[in-house]
């Protein structure tokens, strides 16, 4: 049972068994330890459509995952709904789930956004890279300056992609 929904979501997802796919749970970690106010934390292995429900009564959602291909340190970008065949599969895209939320909801999307952080090993088993935990530092003082920053739309101005 949820009790109030604080306005920013910060949702991250990976696997931490998968080398550098930990970042985004290493982040879920490393903000669970701090106080932040109006934000509420969540972290999954996966984005799925049930996760719809988590992005009702936001101002804002920023998703959070590793990417082989973002440029280093990150890259940082608003994000528009976009049905794509992932909401089919095991594992979604964060524009199919807010293509979802705009099916199942008669109320405006929150703003989103996508930080990708740059990883380099994904095999299992392996532990975060060297170059993914100096991304992940830069990328934890990135998202401490946006979430000290409450006025959302000026998110755009740092956008970096």
């Amino acid at each position: 049972m949820q009790t109030s929904v604080k306005p920013i979501l910060v949702f991250t997802w990976g696997n931490p068994s998968r080398g550098d796919d930990a970042l985004g749970p290493e982040v879920f970690d490393r903000l669970s330890q701090e106080k932040l106010t109006g934000v509420d934390l969540l972290t999954d292995f996966q984005l799925q459509i049930e996760h719809a429900i988590d992005l009702e009564s936001r101002q804002a959602v920023l998703f959070i995952d590793a990417s082989a291909n973002a440029k280093p340190p990150f890259e940082f970008y608003a994000l528009s709904p976009s049905e794509d065949q992932s909401y089919t599969t095991h594992a979604m895209s964060p524009q199919a789930l807010l293509a979802v939320y705009n099916r199942i909801n008669r109320q405006p999307q929150p703003e989103a956004f996508m930080l990708s952080i740059r990883g380099y090993e994904f095999g299992l088993g392996l532990p975060l890279s060297s170059g993914a935990a100096a991304n992940l530092s830069e990328a934890i003082a990135f998202i401490r300056q946006l979430l000290t920053n409450t006025h959302v739309e000026d998110w755009n101005a740092l956008t970096t992609a």
